[in-house]
């Protein structure tokens, strides 16, 4: 059976509210495990992706990524050369390049992972503030942690896989790291963050 455009616009509206909700049904890039015997973070492979990407001066993380993710949103919700909508992906990562001191601002990326089927030609921005960023394969040691972060959490749980990562002997770059978030702020429970150090060799 066909279905009309409204039936159509009414499950997109239903996917919508689910994602938003629950955090449900979002595809993600690929990675692959790397061994490690350790118990208290994980190493990751990722593929090479496209992400779509803006850049956040600040020298607060929180409000930081609230202005990247609404410039971001608005581009899956259209904004972009062919007016296109996409889903919502996971997860949204944040890369912080920390600036000289402690009361100096950081360059904060914020980014969404594009969708499958838009991976080989995604639309461009229309924003200028907004772009394409072909990221190369990846490899970055894990430490996931749940309920609801902001930036004294994330400063707490590096502190935590730095530490495990010296303890094994794993050789990490300690001047950047990323962030990364599953969950929509609607979900209140079993709620998913990561920090990731990249690792060098």
């Amino acid at each position: 059976m066909w279905e009309t455009a409204p039936q159509r616009t009414f499950a997109r509206m239903l996917k919508t509210v689910k994602q938003a909700l629950f955090s449900a049904d979002l595809q993600a890039p690929k990675w692959s495990p790397v061994q490690n015997e350790a118990s208290d973070y994980e190493i990751r492979q990722y593929e090479p992706a496209k992400w779509v990407s803006t850049v956040v001066t600040a020298m607060e993380w929180d409000p930081a990524i609230s202005t990247g993710f609404m410039r971001l949103f608005s581009y899956i919700q259209g904004n972009n050369d062919k007016k296109t909508k996409m889903d919502m992906t996971a997860p949204v990562t944040c890369f912080i390049n920390p600036g000289p001191g402690p009361f100096c601002e950081s360059s904060i990326t914020v980014s969404f992972y594009i969708p499958p089927e838009f991976q080989m030609d995604p639309p461009r921005p229309s924003e200028s503030n907004v772009y394409i960023e072909s990221r190369s394969a990846l490899t970055v040691c894990v430490r996931t942690f749940g309920g609801f972060t902001n930036a004294t959490k994330n400063q707490e749980q590096l502190l935590e896989l730095g530490a495990s990562l010296k303890r094994d002997g794993k050789v990490f770059d300690e001047r950047v790291y990323y962030t990364a978030g599953y969950d929509s702020p609607f979900k209140m429970f079993n709620r998913c963050n990561e920090v990731w150090l990249i690792k060098i060799n």
